[in-house]
């Protein structure tokens, strides 16, 4: 899947596009942080290092057409507030995986049910995909939220999927059609 470098996605609030290089040290903030990363399949970062790679990666994903992840901004040139990303696309199939953080500051604004609402527009309307997914930890209940206020029906448990830092979590499986948007 080609993803174009210069693509914005806007809302009413915030613009949406691809992460930079600039974004490290703010991507680097929120991935750092214990309370973000509580939920995640990986622990905090401890290291400047790890953003500017997981950047780099990021960036090579989206030229081979593997994965997207674009930067959740206030506008265009603003500090980096989260991050929306698709991948494990299945072209033949149409379905890929979301997933979604903000930084603690930018939470409990209705940014990322703004956000994901915009991205999940483009993903099926414009790029065609007719089934998203996403996994969360089921204890992460805003997360739980945020995805059934936009549509997404609870489809699963996965128990002790996950061994984060020493602790065992369960994962909840989420799914949206393009057909259930409409019903």
């Amino acid at each position: 899947m080609y993803f174009d470098p210069t693509l914005q996605l806007k809302s009413a609030r915030l613009v949406l596009s691809p992460i930079r290089a600039s974004d490290g040290a703010a991507l680097f903030a929120i991935q750092s942080d214990p309370a973000v990363m509580r939920y995640w399949n990986h622990p905090a970062w401890t290291d400047i290092k790890q953003a500017y790679a997981q950047i780099l990666d990021d960036l090579t994903a989206m030229r081979a057409g593997t994965q997207l992840k674009l930067g959740i901004r206030e506008h265009a040139d603003a500090p980096l507030l989260g991050i929306c990303v698709v991948f494990a696309i299945d072209a033949e199939s149409r379905r890929a995986e979301i997933g979604y953080h903000l930084a603690p500051d930018a939470q409990g604004k209705g940014y990322m049910r703004e956000a994901l609402q915009c991205f999940i527009d483009h993903l099926l309307d414009d790029r065609g995909l007719r089934r998203l997914e996403a996994e969360i930890d089921p204890r992460n209940v805003p997360s739980a939220r945020v995805l059934e206020r936009i549509g997404f029906q609870r489809e699963g448990l996965l128990r002790e999927r996950w061994c984060v830092g020493g602790e065992l979590s369960d994962s909840a499986l989420y799914g949206l059609l393009a057909r259930d948007r409409s019903a």
